[in-house]
């Protein structure tokens, strides 16, 4: 690999991507466009001056006022929370896959919502869920 190559990518810690250093709609590159990871780099926006290092999971997605999305990002060294901005070359399918995930893995059973709608009632404590084709409560 030539130096010029290196010095315009660098590798992603997650996904090993070589992943380019400059990006579409924003300023300082910190996360992978394949696996939208990052690395612990940086305590404000392109400072490069935290000490830590640790990789950063994509956790979830942060609206700013104007819409614009923000991948939440927490490392998984120190905990520490950071929102940065998406790039345009993001994979489009990651971002949406992580901002659907609370919708497909709730932190609750589905059926604790059962007994909120109008209408239905409480399931006996106790009982399993009706399985498929046998239809609500």
């Amino acid at each position: 690999m030539s130096n010029t190559y290196s010095i315009r990518t660098f590798r992603c810690g997650h996904c090993d991507y070589a992943v380019p250093r400059h990006a579409p709609g924003t300023q300082h590159r910190n996360h992978c466009p394949v696996c939208l990871w990052s690395r612990h780099l940086d305590d404000l926006p392109g400072d490069r001056e935290s000490g830590c290092g640790g990789l950063m999971e994509p956790v979830g997605i942060s609206p700013r006022p104007d819409g614009e999305w923000m991948v939440v990002h927490r490392c998984r060294r120190c905990d520490t929370l950071h929102r940065t901005r998406i790039a345009g070359d993001d994979d489009p399918i990651a971002l949406m896959s992580l901002a659907v995930r609370p919708l497909a893995r709730p932190p609750f059973p589905l059926t604790a919502l059962l007994p909120m709608q109008s209408g239905l009632p409480e399931p006996p404590a106790g009982d399993e869920p009706p399985s498929r084709g046998e239809g609500a409560w």
